[in-house]
C-alpha cells in the first residue's frame, strides 16, 4: 500500500465527515463546515490510499510567528504505519523557521506528539477547552 501524502486544501464533505467521525469527532457532523474550515486554514497535509482519506493535518497560522497544529488524526485502521508522523514532520518542516508551533491536545494523546518532538511544559497541562454552540 502506498501512501499519497498532498498539499491540498480542496476536499469533498463526504470524504472529510467520514475521516473526522472514523476517529469520533465531533467536527464530522458538519462536513460542509470542515471543507470551507480547511480552504481557510493556513497549510493542510492529506493523507490518502487511492481515493480514500485516511489522514489529515492542518495549520492556522499568525504568518510569522506561531503556527497552531489544530486537527491532526489518521484513520484506526491506518494508525501505526508513521502516516501521522509523516504529516506532523511535514508541517514542522514548512514552519521551521518559527518561533512557536503549538498542539493543543487532551492529555491522553500527548505521547504522540512526544514522540514527534513536541515537549509538554513542566507548568502546563495539556488541554482542549471548547465552547459549543448548536
Amino acid at each position: 500500500m502506498e501512501i499519497d501524502i498532498r498539499d491540498t486544501k480542496e476536499f469533498r464533505a463526504r470524504d472529510l465527515e467520514e475521516l473526522f467521525l472514523s476517529v469520533e469527532w465531533s467536527s464530522g457532523k458538519y462536513p460542509d463546515k470542515l471543507v470551507i474550515a480547511m480552504r481557510n486554514s493556513d497549510r493542510v497535509y492529506s493523507a490518502w490510499d487511492g481515493d480514500k482519506l485516511v489522514g489529515l493535518m492542518n495549520a492556522l497560522s499568525d504568518g510569522i510567528m506561531t503556527a497552531y497544529f489544530h486537527y491532526i488524526l489518521v484513520r484506526p485502521e491506518y494508525h501505526s504505519q508513521g502516516i501521522g508522523k509523516k504529516l506532523v514532520m511535514r508541517m514542522l518542516a514548512d514552519y521551521k523557521d518559527y518561533a512557536r508551533k503549538v498542539v493543543i491536545s487532551y492529555k491522553e494523546e500527548t505521547g504522540f506528539y512526544e514522540r514527534c518532538g513536541f515537549k509538554v511544559n513542566d507548568d502546563s497541562l495539556p488541554m482542549f477547552i471548547t465552547y459549543l454552540t448548536t
